[in-house]
């Protein structure tokens, strides 16, 4: 399947790319796969402490890149 995108959608999603230090087809394919398929399923917690850790749990939308959370980074 080939998906032609419109140029305003192109651009935003190459900012977007470049904003979260991926490729704009994985970006593409991550919003796709959320979009038309779900979260992914985790499997259920054993016992409690599992059970209260997932409790604590929030979804912040996306990791940052390993140079955001680098040494270097921390002091600019």
């Amino acid at each position: 399947m080939v998906i032609t995108l419109t140029p305003e959608l192109e651009a935003a999603l190459k900012e977007q790319a470049r904003r979260r230090d991926a490729a704009p087809e994985a970006l593409a394919l991550d919003a796709l796969r959320e979009r038309f398929l779900g979260p992914i399923a985790l499997p259920e917690p054993r016992d409690e402490w599992g059970r209260r850790l997932r409790g604590l749990a929030i979804d912040c939308g996306v990791s940052l890149p390993d140079w955001a959370v680098s040494s270097e980074a921390i002091y600019e």
